[in-house]
C-alpha cells in the first residue's frame, strides 16, 4: 500500500512562507512522478508544480518564481517551499504520487494552508 502523508500547513501573514513536506511509505518512491495540487472552496482542484524521478519540474503560472518543488529520494519525501505567499494561496494542499507504468494516483489527505492578515 501506497501512503502519503502531508505536513507543513497552517496561517501565515501576506508575503509569508511555508515548506510543506510529502513522506511517501513506499521504497520504490524514485520511480514516481511527484506532484503538488491545492483546491479552494468553491475551485476546481489545480496542478501547482510537477516533479519527475529525474528531477525535472514544472510549475503553474499562479505559483511560478514564488514556489519550488523538490525531493529527497533517500528520504522518500517531496517538499514544496511557498514564498512571497499570497491570500489567494489559501488552499487545502495535497500531494500526489503517480505510477506512470500502472498508470495510477495515489492522494494524501491534504494540509490546510491559510494566508491572512
Amino acid at each position: 500500500q501506497v501512503q502519503l502523508v502531508e505536513s507543513g500547513g497552517g496561517l501565515v501573514q501576506p508575503g509569508g512562507s511555508l515548506r510543506l513536506s510529502c513522506a511517501v511509505s513506499r521504497d520504490i518512491f524514485s520511480i514516481y512522478t511527484m506532484g503538488w495540487y491545492r483546491q479552494a472552496p468553491g475551485k476546481q482542484r489545480e496542478l501547482c508544480a510537477t516533479i519527475r524521478p529525474g528531477g525535472s519540474t514544472t510549475y503553474a503560472d499562479s505559483v511560478k518564481g514564488r514556489f519550488t518543488i523538490s525531493r529527497d529520494n533517500a528520504k522518500n519525501t517531496v517538499y514544496l517551499q511557498m514564498n512571497g505567499l499570497k491570500p489567494e494561496d489559501t488552499a487545502v494542499y495535497s500531494c500526489n504520487a503517480k505510477n506512470g507504468l500502472l498508470s495510477v494516483d495515489y492522494w494524501g489527505q491534504g494540509t490546510q494552508v491559510t494566508v491572512s492578515s
